[in-house]
């Protein structure tokens, strides 16, 4: 998974708005609402400016959720919903630090401790899995903690994956997201044309390829938003932020979760049989 930075805003946003309401009904105030969750009052009203583009530390969020009677999911905006049952609160989550790194072979390890479950996959763009070297090499050119190279190679092991019998998973992307790539806009910007008509027909066939073993739908992003999450079977959810993975092994997380992407599943305006020949439509926008 990758994360822009428009992703990033988009993610500061909906939790800026959510702690406003938690600290809004907060009975002290909001100066002991800060002292409550481990930090000073100044240091909240960073984190609640419109100008701040970053979240908290990871604890910081955890403690939030705790002291605010509120799940983390509703908080990161993974849930429209409000729910304060305590087993969606803080029980059995760790930190996964380094998420886009050499090390990323963790995922790998995931999705074969998942075998023979639903995997559930909100990428931030559309799935790297189903991405051209190219587009790998464009994207991944300047990343610090991850060569182009190792990237390709993480892919190709990924798919080798998805191409196993027994795989079953799921994607979700926002329709715009794959709209502006095949304009070129925003990450894409300065890629070429050719490139962008290469992969949208690479995501053709693959797509035809791996259905009914994966299968890809695109929402409405005006009308629903994710954050980017792995859902592995019952096992674990893994939430992306920034350079971490916020990792859930709770059976009340992975419900939550598995919840919210049946949603942009059932809200979907595109579903895997309609795929290529939408995919194929957008060709015309590779100028």
């Amino acid at each position: 998974m990758s994360f822009t930075s428009a992703d990033r805003a988009e993610l500061v946003r909906v939790f800026r708005e959510r702690l406003q309401q938690v600290m809004n009904r907060s009975p002290g105030g909001h100066s002991a609402f800060a002292q409550s969750v481990g930090m000073d009052r100044s240091t909240l009203s960073q984190i609640l400016s419109p100008a701040n583009d970053r979240l908290p530390r990871l604890e910081s969020v955890a403690a939030i959720a705790r002291v605010g009677q509120v799940s983390l999911d509703w908080l990161l905006g993974l849930r429209e919903v409000e729910a304060q049952e305590v087993g969606l609160l803080t029980d059995s989550l760790s930190i996964e630090r380094d998420a886009i790194s050499p090390v990323d072979e963790r995922l790998m390890r995931w999705h074969e401790e998942a075998a023979g479950y639903k995997i559930r996959h909100v990428p931030s763009s559309f799935p790297d899995v189903l991405k051209t070297e190219e587009v790998i090499a464009f994207e991944y050119r300047n990343f610090i903690a991850l060569s182009p190279q190792r990237r390709i190679e993480i892919t190709r092991s990924r798919l080798d994956y998805l191409r196993r019998p027994e795989t079953d998973m799921e994607a979700a992307t926002a329709m715009h997201v794959i709209e502006s790539f095949s304009r070129g806009e925003g990450r894409w910007q300065g890629l070429s044309a050719d490139s962008r008509r290469a992969q949208i027909e690479h995501l053709v066939a693959l797509c035809e390829e791996l259905y009914p073993r994966f299968r890809w739908f695109l929402y409405d992003g005006l009308e629903l938003y994710s954050a980017p999450v792995t859902i592995y079977g019952p096992i674990r959810a893994a939430v992306y932020i920034g350079q971490n993975y916020l990792v859930m092994q709770s059976r009340d997380h992975i419900r939550s979760l598995i919840g919210h992407f049946d949603q942009l599943v059932r809200s979907a305006k595109l579903g895997p049989t309609d795929m290529p020949i939408y995919l194929r439509s957008l060709l015309g926008n590779c100028r």
